[in-house]
């Protein structure tokens, strides 16, 4: 089993007739999918989404795939497949476009809608290309054949990638619910046909890989749902993903049943419901659906609200109503349903909601308290049949952190997938496919892309580090006035602080010490304003390390007047 090394060189050139994966996002994390597939001097893109920022990155919006790899070579791309319309894999495509804007976009109809709406927001118009399972498109070299899969969104497809120099399957995001809800399943037998006809190369989910056995049927929580309705005294506030199409479907099920009136909140659930119920994926029952100036002059326990924030998101609708930022004042008696799994990353965020809106005097229903929500990924046991269906001769892991893909190629090295054939890689490690053999040929610069407020790309380590650090060390301003002509200190060391509990009193003690060190430094012959900023940085931050135990921002000013 290969595996990256992180003194990986750039690649050769792709060996005549090979075909090369480029994965840009999704490998070794949640989130932030995209992958690209080369052949015959062509690119084929699938999936292009989003990460969403965790405490480490204060600040910062999203986090996007890094374009470097390809933005000279925005030409070839032929298209960009999307295998369904969930944030993680359509919400960077309107930075993608703002490279290149007539990249053709290829997707279901449910997709591409909500795709289309997020590109109107951006003021750009795609030229797309709707497709369904059993489909097959001839996208420049790439022969492009869809299947259905089952995920936590409808209309999700898997995509089968015929070329001259062999065949990738690419499942998307899937499980393997036999009672959907919206009947749709994922298409085994056309996995099987795929496998009779020759997978070289199979591109599997892995975000459930690690976890035993069989996901839980989505129609297996609807009476957890329908018993928080009927046992909830006030209102109802459900929180879950803005695509969640079918959670938001048995709330309005549930609402209908319990003579309850049903309002959403957040411009994004808005939206998508909306795109949703026109495209007939949502039904909604005839006057459930209120606007929420109207619900909130209902009684309360006529009242279900449905906003997002399941995450744990800083501004989103739920969040803010745990601190109390929010019209909705949520208060005892409330009841509070969590439809949604967690992130790996979010949990500290998720539990802070939790606990704020508990101390609110809200019930706070969640995955661990009652069978609320399932995943939309295959577990091992349903990969294993697929692995055992589709024989494939190799095996590249996506979509999942780290130990998500390595139990991801143990399943495929335990059905008879042999060891050197499965190869483990992350973002930017280059996977090239050559007379039917995988192998590692090098890796391409790839990191993390910030948006950061309407900036795109400016914001880097560096600069997160400066604010975890005025975040969680405070900062030390030091300011000193110099006579032009003599250099002598004419003014200062004024010292002032934010972010310390010690008083300013403390800081006094170093003043003496950082005159002396100033004035070593005149006697020495110093007179550059930077190397004086050095002498008041080094001064000031041993003694804060020494005396406080801290490593703040420390800010020197040296003004010559």
């Amino acid at each position: 089993m290969s595996h990256p090394h992180p003194e990986l060189s750039a690649p050769p050139p792709l060996p005549d007739g090979g075909v090369r994966v480029i994965p840009l996002g999704g490998l070794g994390e949640v989130g932030r999918n995209m992958a690209v597939i080369e052949h015959r001097g062509k690119l084929l893109v699938i999936d292009c989404g989003v990460l969403f920022p965790e405490e480490h990155h204060p600040g910062i919006d999203l986090i996007l795939p890094d374009f470097t790899a390809i933005e000279d070579r925005l030409d070839d791309v032929v298209a960009v497949v999307l295998t369904h319309g969930h944030e993680d894999h359509i919400g960077a495509v309107p930075y993608l476009l703002r490279l290149k804007p007539d990249i053709p976009l290829v997707g279901s109809q449910l997709t591409l809608a909500l795709v289309e709406a997020k590109l109107k927001e951006h003021k750009i118009t795609p030229l797309t290309l709707g497709v369904t399972e059993g489909g097959r498109e001839q996208l420049g070299p790439f022969d492009c054949e869809f299947v259905a899969v089952n995920h936590s969104i409808p209309d999700a497809l898997a995509v089968f990638i015929r070329t001259s120099g062999g065949t990738i399957l690419h499942t998307g995001d899937f499980k393997m619910d036999q009672l959907p809800l919206d009947g749709r399943i994922t298409d085994l037998r056309a996995f099987a046909r795929l496998g009779e006809e020759g997978v070289d190369l199979f591109m599997t989910d892995s975000t459930n890989a690690h976890v035993p056995g069989f996901t839980t049927p989505e129609r297996q929580i609807a009476p957890a749902i329908e018993r928080v309705f009927h046992n909830a005294a006030r209102r109802i506030i459900v929180a879950c993903f803005s695509s969640h199409v079918h959670r938001v479907q048995q709330v309005l099920d549930a609402a209908e049943e319990s003579g309850r009136k049903v309002a959403m909140v957040g411009r994004s659930m808005i939206r998508n419901m909306g795109i949703a119920a026109d495209l007939g994926y949502l039904r909604i029952p005839d006057g459930v659906l209120v606007d929420l100036n109207r619900l909130t002059r209902l009684p309360d326990d006529q009242q279900v609200l449905v906003c997002t924030g399941s995450q744990g998101e800083p501004m989103a609708a739920l969040s803010r109503m745990a601190g109390g930022d929010h019209k909705i004042d949520v208060g005892e008696g409330d009841t509070v349903l969590l439809a949604s799994s967690l992130i790996p990353g979010n949990e500290n965020a998720v539990y802070r909601v939790i606990n704020g809106l508990t101390r609110r005097g809200a019930d706070v229903v969640h995955k661990e308290n009652a069978l609320v929500h399932v995943s939309g990924h295959a577990s091992a046991g349903e990969l294993l049949y697929c692995y055992n269906i589709v024989r494939p001769r190799n095996v590249l892991p996506v979509h999942g952190e780290w130990r998500h893909m390595v139990a991801n190629a143990d399943l495929a090295v335990q059905t008879g997938v042999p060891r050197d054939n499965v190869v483990i890689a992350e973002d930017g490690v280059v996977v090239d496919l050559v007379d039917g053999q995988v192998r590692i040929a090098g890796a391409v610069d790839c990191g993390y892309v910030y948006v950061d407020g309407s900036l795109v790309g400016a914001a880097d380590e560096t600069m997160l580090k400066d604010r975890r650090i005025l975040r969680d060390e405070g900062f030390v301003t030091i300011i000193l006035v110099r006579d032009a002509s003599s250099g002598a200190i004419a003014a200062g060391p004024e010292i002032q602080t934010r972010g310390f509990a010690e008083g300013q009193d403390v800081f006094e003690r170093v003043r003496p010490k950082l005159v002396a060190a100033l004035e070593e430094a005149q006697r020495t012959g110093t007179q550059d304003s930077y190397q004086l900023q050095q002498v008041i940085r080094r001064t000031v931050g041993s003694f804060v390390g020494n005396k406080l135990r801290r490593r703040p921002m420390i800010i020197p000013i040296v003004i010559d007047a």
